[in-house]
């Protein structure tokens, strides 16, 4: 082979060799998930577990954490385009795909709230609360606030929205006013709660309870991640790979008390005690890992849809078809 040969044959060897290079560089880059969270919020404990461990990457994608100050701004942006996928709750991934959106949930935790009020507190049932003051985080539409309305009114025939004073904020507020005396009981998100049972609150009654004796499934998780279904269907292996790693993360987080040292500074704890209890909290809200029940899901929708009203589930009248993803 002539020199001149040779220099054509090396041209293409790399032309080849580069242009080999960038599709695989985009093949890369294409199986990046890219997830939109509240930036100090509970699910960056799991997030930050699955890139600690590689568990994205054992399961065939990348995983790219956006910080969001507001729930909100992540929904717009994930709406937009901006994201593959952000955390929510299933009741608005119905309200979603009401409207014509193909969105999906991928369950998260099961954790929800309950009513806690001061251990010298007199106050030892839902009845007591009349006339008192109920410190409520996520306003109105609260899903606990609305299932606690529900159960009061179905079994006790108590409306505790016209018989106790109700103030809403956002969920640092709402603990801060507790913790200074200003309520009388408090709903709050579960990590708050469990702090507060370390400062001096008991819990008097619990909306897993609440659900079960209205007929729903306490294990039905209420938070998860939302992706397009249009996602699921073109690269189902990708969603499933993420899935599998958000199981991973979950069991490692499950077992090994080892594996929360790393997300102690995360957590924003002040003392051993409201460690454990987080740590505690969150394996309460792990899931089976079962699929969800669809009667109590609508049964649940029911409610969210009684309570709630358009404000809350927009212009769905019941639960849609395909909210609950499954592979």
């Amino acid at each position: 082979m002539s020199m001149g040969n040779r220099r054509v044959t090396m041209g293409y060897i790399l032309i080849a060799a580069t242009a080999f290079s960038i599709l695989f560089t985009q093949a890369v880059q294409a199986e990046t998930i890219r997830l939109g969270v509240l930036k100090f919020g509970t699910v960056n404990w799991e997030l930050k577990t699955i890139k600690s461990n590689a568990f994205d990457k054992a399961n065939g994608f990348e995983l790219q954490v956006d910080g969001f100050a507001s729930g909100s701004a992540a929904k717009i942006a994930f709406l937009a385009g901006e994201l593959d996928g952000i955390v929510s709750d299933w009741i608005w991934v119905a309200r979603q795909r009401a409207a014509g959106k193909d969105l999906v949930f991928i369950p998260y935790s099961k954790a929800v709230g309950s009513l806690l009020v001061p251990n010298d507190s007199p106050i030892i049932s839902l009845k007591d609360l009349a006339g008192r003051k109920i410190g409520i985080a996520g306003g109105p539409l609260d899903k606990s606030w609305l299932i606690l309305r529900a159960y009061a009114q179905k079994e006790l025939g108590l409306d505790l929205k016209a018989k106790t004073e109700q103030v809403f904020g956002a969920p640092p507020l709402i603990y801060k006013t507790a913790l200074q005396g200003h309520t009388d009981g408090t709903i709050n998100f579960w990590h708050f709660l469990a702090k507060m049972k370390t400062k001096g609150f008991r819990q008097i009654f619990s909306v897993a309870d609440a659900a079960t004796s209205l007929g729903l499934d306490p294990d039905t998780p209420l938070l998860g991640y939302v992706v397009r279904g249009k996602l699921a269907r073109e690269k189902p292996e990708l969603v499933a790979g993420f899935a599998a790693a958000s199981r991973a993360a979950k069991k490692l987080l499950g077992s090994s008390d080892e594996a929360w040292e790393p997300l102690r500074k995360k957590m924003r704890v002040k003392t051993d005690a409201e460690f454990n209890a987080l740590i505690a909290g969150f394996r309460a809200g792990i899931p089976s890992g079962k699929p969800v029940d669809k009667k109590s899901a609508d049964r649940f929708f029911d409610v969210m849809i009684k309570y709630g009203g358009h404000k809350l589930v927009g212009d769905a009248t019941q639960l849609p078809e395909g909210v609950f993803y499954t592979n």
